[in-house]
Formats: C-alpha cells, structure tokens, sequence
C-alpha cells in the first residue's frame, strides 16, 4: 500500500467561519478546518464534553465508549475495501449521520488508522494498522513458525496451504503460501464463513461443544455458490462426521472452481489453536485426490501444535 496524502484535520474549535454540511455526493474536496458543522448535543468527541461527575460523567463515558466502537467499526468497514472507499459508501454501509462517519474518518487519518487520497476521494487502512497486525503476529508466534511449516507442505504438495482461527462467527485467515500453479482466493486479514469452507468446518467441529451448538443455532447458512450446504441438520451432521474422521473437505461449497481439505491444529489436552487446509483448483486436483494429504497435512499440525503459543 503505497502512503497517500494526508486528510485535513478536522477544526478543535467550532468558532469559525459559518457551518456547511460536507456534500456526499457533489465531487468537492472535503471541508477544510473551520468549515465543518457545529456539533450536536450528544454528537461530541471524547474528552470535549463539560461538566463533572454524578450521572453526567456516567453519560459521557457512555459517549466516549460510543464513540470509540463507532471508529472501529468503521475500521471493520474500511477492511473490506482493501481499494479504498468514499465517505459515501461508508456512510450507506455504517448507517451513521454523514457528519458523524466524516468526523470520525478524520480522526482516524489524523491519528495514521487511516489513510485519506485527494484524487479518488477514498479512505483505506493505513500502514499502522499493518505494522500493529505484523507484531500481533509475530507475539502469537505465526510468523516465524507457522510460514516455514506451511512452505513446507506447499512444497510437498504443489498446492496453496492456509491458516486460519475461530473470530466470533467467522474464520479469520491468519496466514496463506500460494502454490506455484495458482493464487488462493484469500489473504491473511480476510474472514469467511464456517459453514461452507473446510477451514470454517474443522474451527466448528472442534472448538468446545457449548461454542459450537451455539454457532451452529445462529449462523446465518446463506449459500455461497450453487453448492453450499445451507441445512442445519445437515451441517451437525458434517460436523459429526469432521470429528470422527479428523479432517474436513469441501468441493465447491464456498468458491467455485476450489476444493479444499482441512486438519485441527491442537495438542493433546489443549484448545483449539488454529486450522490448517490446502486449496486445490478442481480443474487440476480431484477434491478426492485432496485427501491423500490429510497424513502430511495431520503432521504438519501437529509441528504447528508444538511450536505456536496457546490461544486463551
């Protein structure tokens, strides 16, 4: 991600030249400091409120709370347009009031969380984000043990190989080794569905059996392509079967043209760490020809068990 220009910061006094509202839709730069709206009962940043103690501090730390789930929301938002997005499209994806989702878009440029480009209009993540992201994972041991395990396996197999936790209701793609034939659909960062991916579905099965039952009661099993398995019962019993014979394949149910096999990554008397799977495009590999991997695929988890920090 090249470093763009910075957005203007947004004014810390409200004693300026006459409020205009920011057009969403008009093509003009974003307003300048000094020309946003004065703000709103309720609508100020932290640490601007008046006042003290009793049940208005309470307030205004329900405000500051707020405000602060709000800017990481939007950041949530911002990670699925790994292109960029206008202050448009954020608005009609967060629903917040435009005023509202501007001046938090400025305090997050402000602040390196984001990075503003004048030319397209657009917002993305900025490279603090990347740097934080790269210490987590260097702290939770992925990088340098996870990578060399996974080379290993793309060597053996000529395929991609992936790594993946349980995040909420999702999986959440912590690592991937393309093969030498072709690019997986995924990258670290992206979260996908569990019910439609053997990644999801080995996460699902074996995480604790309260977790699971509640995941399976509230997942939303919309289908991802014509192949998806959308049936409740079905999926308890996909699980069943996952936990039985150890490992989980998919052909097609979450993206067309893929298979995919997929092994825990959990030692004896352990939690759940991870899930390790490799994707084969299916006009190559026979998503049965898949399952002779599950040996090198079980060993390479196992190496992984060892080597990566237990997850609380």
């Amino acid at each position: 991600m090249s470093p763009s220009a910075s957005q203007p910061r947004v004014a810390a006094s409200a004693a300026q030249e006459p409020a205009q509202e920011p057009e969403q839709e008009s093509g003009r730069e974003p307003e300048r400091e000094g020309d946003r709206e004065p703000e709103r009962e309720g609508d100020r940043e932290p640490g601007r409120e008046s006042g003290k103690g009793g049940a208005g501090g309470r307030s205004r730390a329900a405000d500051r709370s707020g405000t602060v789930r709000k800017g990481l929301a939007l950041l949530e938002m911002l990670a699925e347009y790994p292109h960029g997005a206008t202050a448009g499209q954020l608005v009609a994806d967060s629903g917040y009031a435009f005023s509202t989702c501007y001046r938090l878009l400025s305090t997050l440029v402000d602040a390196g969380y984001a990075e503003y480009e004048p030319a397209t209009k657009q917002y993305r993540l900025g490279l603090l984000l990347f740097a934080m992201g790269q210490k987590a994972a260097t702290a939770r041991g992925y990088a340098g043990t996870a990578l060399p395990v996974m080379r290993e396996v793309v060597e053996a197999t000529g395929e991609s190989c992936l790594l993946a936790v349980l995040d909420g209701d999702r999986f959440l793609t912590v690592h991937t080794v393309d093969g030498p034939h072709h690019r997986i659909t995924t990258d670290p960062g992206d979260r996908g569905e569990l019910h439609t991916s053997a990644l999801g579905r080995v996460l699902l099965a074996f995480t604790a059996p309260d977790v699971r039952e509640d995941l399976v009661a509230s997942l939303d099993l919309s289908a991802r392509t014509e192949r998806s398995r959308t049936d409740r019962e079905r999926l308890r019993a996909i699980l069943t079967q996952v936990r039985e014979q150890g490992w989980a394949l998919q052909d097609q149910e979450h993206d067309d043209g893929m298979a995919a096999l997929a092994v825990p990554v959990m030692s004896p008397g352990a939690p759940l760490q991870a899930a390790l799977a490799l994707a084969a495009p299916v006009h190559r590999c026979d998503p049965t020809e898949l399952i002779q991997n599950v040996p090198l695929l079980r060993e390479a988890a196992d190496r992984l068990a060892v080597v990566l920090p237990q997850r609380s």
